[in-house]
């Protein structure tokens, strides 16, 4: 999960969008970001998929104000409001977003296109209604940074405590390319973001980073299907801080306008 979800960069860049602090063309760029094509099938009044800078204009003239995270998980509906049919196609996807101000949520479909040696991403996403009601489980920056401080840690002594190997080919791959990605400057939120959720969504990513690791990282010292049973376990509420944390970054101008701050 240390990766960035499509569903976090349209909402970060929409926002931004929205608020009138980048051009539509700079969010359009961030948001396909290196997938080849983004449309949006469902908007009202097009009967088929348009462009994504259509689709963001026809949205504000929609009443959409602003736009939402979220990360759901069996068993977690992470940033969901309802209703059933939304609910789940967005657990299948892993991802979403709901728009504030009009009852729509946008559903990502990922299709693989290309010949060999050519393959690359088109991304079709799915508009559909939505239940205006609080979304579900998701904490303020402030709880989440502190929530994200205390998973560091216990991440940490979880994969110690279990001898998860934290090196190796794919573990150094993984931390290298982290450590290129932050070195290169890049924007970890559009414009308009408070420093505060910059930090937590880059703690965010430090804490899941850890967690892929030990998941795709071999058995470690975990030898056992027990003992790989008590790695899932215990690391699953630190997993499930730092979905909560990325929403809490992603959607926390939102939040903020509600609350006048």
């Amino acid at each position: 999960m240390h990766s960035e979800p499509r569903s976090g960069r349209l909402a970060a860049w929409g926002n931004a969008l929205l608020a009138g602090l980048v051009s539509p063309d700079d969010a359009v760029l961030a948001i396909v970001g290196e997938d080849a094509v983004h449309r949006v099938e469902g908007l009202p009044g097009e009967e088929a998929p348009v462009g994504l800078t259509l689709a963001l204009g026809r949205l504000r003239t929609l009443g959409v104000s602003g736009l939402r995270v979220a990360l759901p998980a069996p068993g977690h509906p992470l940033g969901l409001s309802g209703p059933p049919d939304f609910n789940a196609r967005a657990l299948d996807a892993e991802e979403a977003v709901v728009c504030q101000g009009a009852a729509f949520g946008l559903v990502p479909e990922a299709y693989e296109a290309g010949p060999a040696g050519d393959v690359h991403a088109e991304v079709v996403w799915h508009v559909l209604p939505v239940r205006e009601a609080p979304p579900a489980d998701v904490p303020s920056l402030g709880e989440a940074e502190r929530e994200l401080a205390e998973a560091l840690r216990e991440a940490t002594e979880v994969l110690a405590r279990l001898d998860v190997a934290g090196s190796g080919p794919v573990a150094e791959a993984a931390i290298d390319a982290y450590r290129a990605r932050a070195a290169g400057g890049r924007e970890v939120l559009a414009p308009g973001y408070p420093p505060r959720a910059v930090r937590v969504l880059e703690l965010a990513r430090r804490v899941g980073l850890l967690i892929s690791l030990a998941a795709e990282n071999g058995h470690g010292g975990a030898v056992s299907a027990s003992e790989m049973g008590a790695r899932a376990e215990a690391l699953r509420p630190v997993e499930r801080t730092a979905r909560r944390a990325q929403v809490a970054a992603y959607n926390s101008v939102v939040e903020g306008r509600g609350a006048g701050r």
